[in-house]
């Protein structure tokens, strides 16, 4: 059998590795950088962990948690504090807690009493079903109202997108939120009855999902699934074009300047939309990919502090804290690390994960190190009382972080189903294409294993076997 070609040695073609060689089919990685994992990075220096990119992976479903036990990785995994259960967001200047309760909602100074009694007629307000695609400022803005936008779903896009929810689409950023009010009419409603539907598709909801680490961080996973492909990895290959043959696929990459030709059984394109975008392929004849250029990717910097305890009023009992644009601030929000998983900082003292930039401010992400930390100095000590030098610091800058989910993404999905049904055997996975969070990747390519393991056995069935040579 002919290896499947992956490209891209990021978390979702790391995993696809995985899950198809424990099917029994061989692969190929193929990376065109020289390291594994994309964006999770993992650095332990004088007692603290920092952890770049995403921090935690939300367990949402059995897959996610069955790829952790199947790589052997059960006694390295951490569950979040449960101690650390507050969100935070920023009013005022200040970090209130986010509320997890009705009572504790109109209990909440983070919200003014106008916006509280504008939730009770949510439920009243008819669903739009005319085909328009809203923006997801335009979608709240409809159902919930302009404080709501800028206090709870600005930050929220933020947090999760490093994203603008003016362009932002609704149906394609916020599936599930869009499916609400299309199926319940309403979202309070469809919270409240969808929950029965989430239970029977074995799901748990992002905002409850345990949030998971290991004792050394995210790149725990990213080497346990590294050492299980083992040398079925090729790094520093750039893949530059496919042809589709009627059986098989014919791969060219460059490594250290010179072509190289592979052919394979099938392809999952696990890399980047705007590497997607210079790929050159044929199948029948050239299909055209220039159009995956114009997703876009904001800068997103990843500035990981350490402080004494001593120096920071906040008691850091929580997730973080997200700041709404309206605050005036600069960073996106901070992360309380040592807070969620033990051994990130040295005893007495604490370490903060802080983002800037994305598209709320793109060129706040491209300053100097310097400079990016005396940004993030400066509003922590607004936000969380922080004094004082911090004696850890490290900086990850992303040129290219998150794809966005802007109005009109439909058609980049749509154009990569269609290319998976006019040339059978590639298939598209991962964060352009399935979910940004690293559990969706995960996800991703589980499902798209599965996928390729019916098209092989598809090709088992109708491709003519070579005979036997007969022994004598």
């Amino acid at each position: 059998m002919k290896p499947v070609a992956i490209i891209g040695a990021g978390i979702t073609g790391l995993t696809a590795a995985f899950s198809l060689r424990r099917l029994n089919i061989p692969v190929t990685v193929y990376e065109a950088g020289n390291r594994v994992g994309g964006a999770i990075r993992s650095v332990y220096e004088d007692g603290y962990l920092a952890d770049f990119g995403p921090t935690t992976i939300l367990e949402t479903t059995r897959k996610i948690a069955g790829l952790f036990t199947n790589l052997g990785l059960d006694n390295r995994k951490l569950y979040s504090d449960p101690a650390a259960k507050n969100r935070y967001i920023v009013r005022a200047g200040k970090p209130v807690p986010v509320p997890d309760s009705p009572l504790k909602f109109f209990l909440s100074p983070l919200f003014t009493l106008r916006m509280k009694l504008q939730l009770l007629i949510e439920p009243f307000i008819p669903p739009r079903r005319d085909g328009h695609e809203e923006s997801v400022a335009e979608f709240v803005l409809r159902r919930l109202g302009r404080e709501f936008l800028d206090r709870a779903i600005d930050p929220l896009v933020s947090g999760i997108y490093a994203g603008d929810p003016y362009k932002l689409s609704v149906p394609q950023a916020f599936p599930r939120l869009h499916a609400l009010e299309q199926r319940y009419g309403s979202l309070i409603k469809g919270q409240i009855f969808g929950a029965k539907e989430r239970k029977k598709r074995d799901e748990i909801p992002k905002m409850l999902a345990p949030k998971v680490s290991f004792d050394f961080g995210l790149h725990v996973l990213i080497e346990a699934l590294r050492a299980y492909i083992g040398g079925a990895l090729k790094l520093n290959c750039k893949v530059t074009a496919l042809a589709k043959r009627a059986d098989s696929w014919v791969l060219t990459y460059v490594q250290s300047g010179t072509p190289t030709h592979a052919e394979h059984s099938a392809v999952v394109y696990a890399g980047t939309a705007y590497d997607l975008a210079t790929l050159d392929l044929v199948a029948g004849q050239k299909v055209d990919l220039s159009q995956f250029a114009k997703i876009y990717y904001p800068p997103v910097a990843s500035v990981v502090l350490g402080f004494k305890r001593d120096d920071v009023e906040h008691p850091l009992d929580g997730f973080g804290v997200l700041v709404p644009r309206i605050e005036g601030l600069k960073i996106l929000g901070t992360i309380f690390s040592s807070s969620l998983f033990p051994n990130r900082a040295p005893a007495g003292h604490v370490t903060l994960t802080t983002y800037i930039g994305g598209a709320r401010a793109p060129d706040l992400a491209i300053k100097t190190e310097s400079e990016l930390i005396e940004i993030t100095c400066r509003d922590l000590g607004v936000i969380l009382g922080v004094k004082g030098k911090p004696t850890f610091h490290r900086c990850v800058v992303y040129p290219k972080a998150i794809p966005q989910y802007e109005l009109g993404y439909g058609t980049f999905r749509a154009k990569m189903a269609e290319i998976e049904t006019a040339a059978p055997g590639i298939f598209f996975a991962g964060h352009y294409r399935d979910g940004i969070s690293v559990g969706d990747s995960i996800t991703s390519a589980l499902n798209t294993s599965e996928r390729v393991q019916r098209y092989i056995a598809g090709l088992e069935k109708t491709v003519p076997r070579t005979p036997a040579a007969t022994a004598g």
